[in-house]
């Protein structure tokens, strides 16, 4: 017994990760921390951007797709959850992977996972500028400059990232809850107004096209992308070893069955109308009209716009915190490691994260990139690093749960079948580039893995990393 907690303690460390880091420690209630993962999902803006680009791939099929994905994810937060129950820390996936793989992998999960908040952030502050102009010029014929509307989305989601973790959740958790709601009144009239009737055709899952089974199911995992970020609070959630991994598998499940339930009501909301899912703008707004509550279509549109500002807020939260542990493990220079000591956030690594998107949404629009494709790019580009972090640790988790004496052929089972899903997810979106610019993102993600990993060796030969 003695000698299991002894290796217990060599290989993690759940102390008190908020005395290490500076965070405020334990501020955080359960529901405050599945806000991290719920905002970092953005839930209600798939309804109106992703599940559309779902449909003109898979049809009467996008409810089965989503279904697929919410199983693939659960996997994945299975790992994640088993992880989360032994160490408590703001490197969240990067410090599960490092404290039981050779260290290199824990370099690429860092990098990887990375690139993913901060890509993420950028396709969501893409997604938050659509909005801007599309109610902009419905309700002032005019559409705003974006760089001032991607200036102030990143400023103000950094601004209350480093004010206050707690108000930061709070925030992200109020506009999420009240543009979910919306959705869902929508949804529970629309049937009302049109007549309760089963749709037997998006039960004839043969209509889904081999060609398009394979992106609809990469876009819909990119609905989930972000589930896990409540790891990145170790150091400030309450109890978090039992409030992480809860707050992980309630946000895969929970957000599932939301996306499920919206892509099989949007597919009957548009049955015989004259204008497409697939090509409809604001498609909520139209449903919200069919269903003689219009003014709810006004207000989900503004709660989308809003909803991608928390999730441009998430995102920064988590990168942050993932830098802070990047520097700590001497990936990064050691100024992103330090938190104000009144506010309890790490002020340089919040201001870098909120940057980088900035800069980055900021050169695709001046090459010409719309919002709505900044949206798609960036999420795209997004995946890989999600994908990379997901099975790094679900490899991990076999050899760490062996290292403390829980050898499990269950457990071992599933974080095989869930390695399998997650490269077999990569290859299908490997294969499902279908323009140029989309069959580049691999390759520019395997270039910056490159160069963050030539990095990792030229830091590890001038100054070797602290113990992850």
């Amino acid at each position: 017994m003695s000698s299991q907690s002894s290796s217990q303690g060599e290989v993690y460390a759940p102390a008190d990760a908020a005395e290490k880091f500076g965070l405020h420690a334990g501020v955080l209630s359960p529901l405050e921390t599945l806000a991290q993962s719920v905002s970092a999902i953005a839930p209600s803006t798939t309804p109106s951007l992703t599940i559309p680009l779902v449909f003109a791939l898979a049809g009467s099929g996008t409810w089965f797709i989503y279904l697929l994905a919410t199983a693939a994810m659960l996997l994945v937060g299975f790992c994640v959850s088993r992880f989360a129950r032994l160490s408590a820390s703001p490197g969240s996936l990067y410090t599960y992977t490092a404290s039981t793989l050779p260290p290199v992998f824990g370099a690429i999960c860092a990098w990887g996972l990375l690139l993913a908040y901060l890509a993420t952030g950028g396709s969501v502050a893409g997604g938050a500028l659509y909005y801007a102009r599309l109610l902009a010029q419905q309700f002032l014929h005019w559409s705003p400059p974006a760089v001032p509307v991607l200036a102030l989305v990143c400023a103000v989601a950094g601004l209350i990232a480093w004010r206050d973790i707690k108000l930061s959740t709070e925030t992200m958790l109020w506009i999420e809850a009240v543009s979910v709601s919306l959705i869902a009144v929508v949804l529970v009239v629309l049937p009302v107004r049109i007549g309760f009737r089963l749709d037997s055709e998006q039960f004839r899952l043969g209509a889904i096209s081999s060609s398009g089974f394979g992106p609809a199911l990469v876009l819909a995992i990119f609905s989930f992308v972000g589930f896990e970020s409540a790891t990145t609070l170790g150091g400030e959630a309450r109890n978090p070893l039992r409030t992480i991994p809860r707050a992980v598998l309630q946000c895969a499940l929970f957000t599932g069955i939301f996306f499920i339930l919206c892509s099989y009501s949007e597919v009957l909301g548009f049955r015989g109308q004259s204008g497409q899912l697939s090509s409809s703008a604001s498609p909520l707004h139209l449903l919200a009209e069919r269903a003689g509550v219009a003014p709810l279509g006004i207000a989900i549109d503004f709660g989308a716009a809003i909803s991608m500002f928390a999730c441009v807020l998430a995102c920064t939260t988590a990168a942050a915190r993932v830098l802070m542990r990047m520097a700590r493990g001497g990936l990064l220079p050691s100024g992103l490691e330090r938190t104000n000591a009144r506010h309890g956030t790490p002020g340089a690594a919040i201001a870098l994260s909120a940057a980088l998107i900035f800069l980055g949404t900021c050169a695709l629009h001046l090459r010409g990139v719309s919002g709505s494709a900044i949206y798609d790019l960036c999420g795209s580009l997004s995946v890989f690093g999600f994908l990379t972090a997901y099975a790094l640790v679900a490899a991990a988790l076999p050899f760490a749960r062996r290292a403390l004496g829980q050898h499990s052929h269950a457990v071992t089972g599933v974080s095989i079948l869930a390695v399998m899903t997650t490269l077999l997810i990569a290859v299908v979106d490997l294969r499902s580039a279908a323009d140029p610019v989309h069959a580049r993102i691999p390759l520019i993600y395997l270039a910056y893995i490159a160069l963050g990993v030539a990095w990792y060796a030229l830091r590890r030969k001038s100054d070797p990393p602290h113990a992850a």
